[in-house]
């Protein structure tokens, strides 16, 4: 069977490794977070995914909701120390988890267990988890390759046709999400301007205004400068006095 581990301890994978290698199967793949267990995941295939959950970046709940987005989505085991009752829900939906420090008997369990699940029930237990949870990273196709972009180097959000489009730090993406959805969802990070526009709250430096009367407001890291609706000028006022 072929794996990829994810888990942030260099340690911890050499040994998990070694565990996958003993129960017979093969380490595809064995990075350090979330985002680059998305990308080897896409690239590679594997067959199963162990995924520690707790990783800077993105941990591991947010990398399976990805992975369980992909093509051909592996089954996925986590790797955890959560308490009973997130154990339930992994448990009620069929997705393994092993507990730390994991033992080999334990291990070969969860890979055989994980080699009949299909992937769609990742989502299932994200889901159950926290259906709150924000994601830390916004998933875009560039040319076909995987984007990850992290909410928190995104300076605006802006509606366009039906698609949204990704202002960050590093360029732009393209993403199919509502931008309505995205302000639901990150409503506390984002502050709507325009109908079709969020701004991120923590990237607005001031507001202008032109000499037609028309108001703008300023973002670090971006030479635009994007105007505010009238309807939506006296809240975003008031939070940028505040800012």
């Amino acid at each position: 069977m072929r794996v990829l581990i994810a888990d942030d301890e260099p340690l911890a994978r050499e040994r998990l490794a070694a565990l996958v290698g003993d129960a017979g199967s093969e380490v595809v793949a064995s990075v350090e977070n979330g985002e680059r267990a998305v990308e080897a995941a896409e690239r590679l295939q594997p067959e199963v995914c162990l995924l520690d959950i707790r990783m800077p970046g993105m941990d591991g709940l947010d990398a399976a909701r990805l992975i369980g987005q992909l093509a051909n989505p592996p089954a996925v085991v986590f790797c955890t120390a959560y308490d009973e009752y997130a154990l339930k829900a992994f448990d009620a939906h069929a997705v393994d988890y092993v507990m730390k420090p994991v033992r080999r008997e334990r291990l070969e369990q969860a890979l055989a267990r994980a080699a009949r699940l299909s992937g769609g029930k990742v989502e299932k237990v994200a889901q159950t988890l926290g259906p709150q949870r924000q994601r830390s990273h916004i998933c875009a196709r560039v040319r076909g390759n995987l984007v990850l972009v992290p909410v928190e180097e995104i300076l605006y959000l802006q509606a366009e046709d039906k698609y949204v489009v990704v202002h960050h730090v590093k360029g732009q993406v393209l993403v199919e999400d509502a931008l309505k959805g995205l302000e639901d969802e990150f409503g506390d990070q984002f502050v709507r301007i325009h109908r079709n526009c969020l701004v991120a709250r923590a990237r607005m430096s001031g507001l202008t205004r032109g000499s037609d009367g028309r108001v703008f407001v300023r973002i670090d890291g971006a030479s635009d400068v994007l105007e505010v609706s009238r309807r939506n000028l006296p809240a975003l006022r008031k939070l940028v006095r505040n800012l």
